[in-house]
């Protein structure tokens, strides 16, 4: 909602992807606008998608801007992992006139925003109402797999995790998973989580479960494995979306013992909010609590499916709120 601002106090906030790049332009958390979603395969640099959405709103000064992006920020030079743009942080704020840019991870600037989404934006899948003062956890599958956190400061202020948690080792938790585990070993080497739970993930699952049937997958999209799944009743994609549910709930359930996220776990990112009514009675839940003398420990922890269309620019937002003067 607008609060009359003049534009040149506002400020740019971003959240790139490997597939899509979006925009906005905000005062404080509390008051984003004219948000704009554009493919970022349309553009051969950042800065000329930046400069694009800014031409495309008149061309508003803005001289503080923080992106959130699908990588790690290790320091001035960015090359993303799952789309082909890279530069400098310190070059680029040149270049678009800014006085301060930030770029931080995509998902550190999604557990940014879990304190401040609404309650209709989220559903419950499980637990209890979670404990308050406790570190909360999320991380969603799309075109990768993003994992981060928020850690709670004695100032009452809360810790943002820059990590890299989807790019941990896949364990297998039963034959069928064994499987998947021994042919992506055979075609990527080292097996993370991200090659399982992303949209390549659901595609190489369900592929897999082809071939070792005998039978030639095929090329369906993540879209149209989700699609024949749950409206064609597709057994096959039916079992790979089981599968990609029930190694979600490992990697989760895995996530909230490292943290101790009594909290709460969130999901996020463009596969599971999609997943609908399917997503809460899928293998999900019964995964998340299987870790044997931990199972109730893990019973009342609350995991909540983000439903909001910009989280990830909302965290942006609150990143200016949290950090004014840096």
């Amino acid at each position: 909602m607008s609060t009359g601002t003049p534009e040149h106090q506002r400020h740019l906030i971003a959240d790139i992807g490997g597939t899509h790049a979006r925009f906005a332009l905000c005062t404080s958390a509390a008051d984003i606008q004219k948000v704009d979603m554009l493919n970022s395969a349309d553009f051969p640099t950042l800065p000329d998608a930046i400069r694009h959405y800014l031409d495309s709103h008149g061309k508003p000064t803005v001289r503080h801007a923080v992106i959130g992006i699908a990588n790690p920020v290790l320091g001035d030079h960015i090359r993303m992992t799952n789309f082909p743009w890279e530069f400098s942080i310190e070059e680029t704020r040149r270049s678009l006139g800014l006085d301060t840019l930030h770029v931080i991870n995509d998902f550190t600037a999604l557990a940014l925003a879990l304190p401040h989404l609404p309650k209709e934006e989220l559903t419950r899948v499980g637990g209890d109402d979670g404990v308050p003062g406790c570190p909360m956890g999320v991380l969603g599958p799309g075109t990768g797999l993003g994992v981060s956190a928020l850690v709670p400061a004695p100032t009452g202020k809360w810790i943002p995790l820059a990590a890299e948690g989807g790019h941990v080792s896949f364990a297998p938790a039963d034959d069928r998973e064994r499987m998947l585990w021994q042919a992506a070993r055979r075609e990527f080497g080292h097996v993370s989580n991200e090659r399982l739970l992303s949209g390549s993930g659901l595609q190489f699952i369900h592929r897999s479960l082809c071939a070792s049937r005998g039978l030639a997958a095929p090329e369906h999209t993540p879209a149209d494995i989700s699609r024949r799944a749950l409206k064609e009743g597709d057994a096959s994609c039916l079992e790979a979306l089981d599968i990609f549910c029930a190694i979600l709930g490992t990697a989760a359930g895995d996530l909230a013992l490292t943290l101790g996220a009594r909290s709460g776990i969130y999901i996020g990112g463009g596969i599971v909010p999609k997943l609908g009514d399917y997503f809460p009675g899928s293998p999900f839940r019964a995964r998340f609590e299987d870790k044997g003398r931990f199972s109730a420990y893990l019973a009342a922890i609350p995991v909540f499916v983000i439903n909001s269309a910009y989280p990830a620019l909302l965290g942006a937002a609150a990143h200016l709120d949290t950090y004014p003067n840096e």
